[in-house]
């Protein structure tokens, strides 16, 4: 007859490492939410697309010092007819929040670059009904002064440095990932993902995550956009370097409400 084999107590050993996994999980998410660059890695909506470096209207490498808090910018990223928004908030940006796109998909929005984290870009396509800055008329602009609004409970509120859609009222919170905080936009604004290099105060975009439109926007757009751009390639990505302005030398006329 075999002998019995005596189980092994149960006790302060196993408690310990339930204790020290659970540790180290806490370890690893502080790891994970400090690292941009393992949040990118990890995240499933991300797109890769040309790194390219962003210049001024001369060409000349834009640097985060030329940047003014509250002015609204705008460039063409990551295909030549997509507008996005650079916008330099004055302040540090959330850190690692947690979003998520129409379809479910969770992601975590990376916070803004630069030395006091304040500078942000976001898709310009509002994720409501694709309206855009066109050359010749915008109705999607930051607000850097306070302005009301209705929020997601259909209150009024009030305040400062938001994204306002003024074709259908959706708003947005530049400092928190383009999170939506009033009307009918179902995701937040795709992010651009951005690259700060400290040595020479240089940016650059190499990609976008959350929901993107890009699909929806040139099969509604086509036409205007070959018009507008003088180009029947649309679709073509953006290359080297991409020239950044003002909205407001963009756009012939600003819409605000």
């Amino acid at each position: 007859m075999a002998d019995k084999k005596e189980a092994e107590p149960v006790g302060d050993d196993s408690k310990l490492g339930r204790r020290g996994f659970v540790k180290l999980c806490a370890s690893a998410i502080a790891i994970i939410s400090a690292s941009p660059k393992l949040l990118a890695q990890g995240d499933a909506t991300l797109r890769r697309f040309n790194r390219v470096k962003l210049a001024n209207n001369w060409g000349r490498p834009l640097k985060y010092s030329d940047l003014e808090v509250g002015q609204s910018y705008v460039f063409l990223y990551p295909f030549i007819t997509t507008p996005c928004f650079l916008i330099n908030l004055g302040k540090p940006t959330e850190k690692a929040t947690e979003l998520k796109t129409e379809a479910g998909q969770t992601y975590y929005w990376r916070g803004g670059v630069g030395p006091q984290r304040s500078l942000v870009a976001f898709s310009a396509i509002c994720a409501h009904q694709m309206t855009h800055p066109t050359r010749s008329v915008n109705f999607i602009n930051y607000r850097h002064e306070a302005v009301r609004f209705q929020d997601k409970r259909k209150t009024t509120a009030e305040r400062s440095q938001i994204i306002y859609c003024c074709s259908e009222r959706s708003v947005y919170d530049p400092a928190n990932g383009a999170r939506v905080i009033g009307g009918p936009a179902p995701q937040p604004l795709a992010a651009i993902l951005l690259e700060y290099e400290e040595h020479n105060d240089n940016l650059y975009a190499s990609g976008i995550y959350g929901g993107n439109m890009f699909d929806q926007f040139f099969d509604t757009f086509r036409v205007r956009l070959e018009l507008e751009h003088l180009t029947s390639e649309i679709r073509k990505e953006v290359v080297d370097t991409a020239a950044v302005v003002p909205v407001d030398e963009y756009c012939q006329t600003q819409v605000l409400c």
